[in-house]
């Protein structure tokens, strides 16, 4: 009995590949889980299928109600937690190189959300200071999140929610 080709040969045209019998083994319907293959345990693949997850709810929760991306909140919430910073600090705190940075602060500014003043100490250096109105932005957006990390925590346990920042600090070298 003739078997059937598991694949099309390349070198076929895509209308003759498409034409061509696929082997039952290799059918799948649409209710029918995709097999991973290496793609199981490929750490970056996992570490961005969260990221969709997460990056979906913090547009639900903080980024569409508030105008605010990732970085510009994660930076505004560490400019409430330590008060002024310099531009280098808050640069290594995100991971960001200087142009993006000044960019960053350059559109928060805009917004009336930080302003730069020079250091009291080193006239040559500037700390970015959180406005009232980013303070009151950023507390506000920070009310915000309690929903969306109550919805994370029902994945997770505590326990495995502490476990998985560690590792998570750990992969990202920090």
């Amino acid at each position: 009995m003739p078997t059937m080709p598991r694949r099309a040969p390349l070198d076929q045209p895509p209308e003759a590949r498409a034409a061509m019998p696929v082997a039952p083994s290799t059918r799948r319907t649409a209710d029918q889980p995709l097999s991973l293959g290496v793609l199981s345990d490929v750490l970056g693949y996992h570490v961005a299928q969260a990221a969709v997850t997460t990056v979906d709810m913090f547009e639900r929760h903080i980024g569409q109600p508030y105008g605010l991306r990732k970085v510009e909140y994660s930076l505004l919430l560490l400019l409430l937690a330590n008060g002024p910073l310099t531009p280098k600090r808050l640069g290594q705190a995100l991971a960001l190189s200087g142009p993006n940075l000044t960019l960053l602060l350059d559109r928060l500014q805009d917004r009336d959300l930080l302003r730069r003043e020079r250091s009291a100490t080193d006239g040559r250096s500037q700390n970015i200071v959180l406005t009232e109105a980013g303070r009151s932005l950023t507390q506000a957006a920070g009310e915000a999140a309690a929903p969306m990390e109550r919805e994370l925590d029902d994945r997770l346990s505590r326990a495995e929610r502490l476990m998985l920042i560690e590792l998570l600090r750990k992969v990202a070298g920090r």
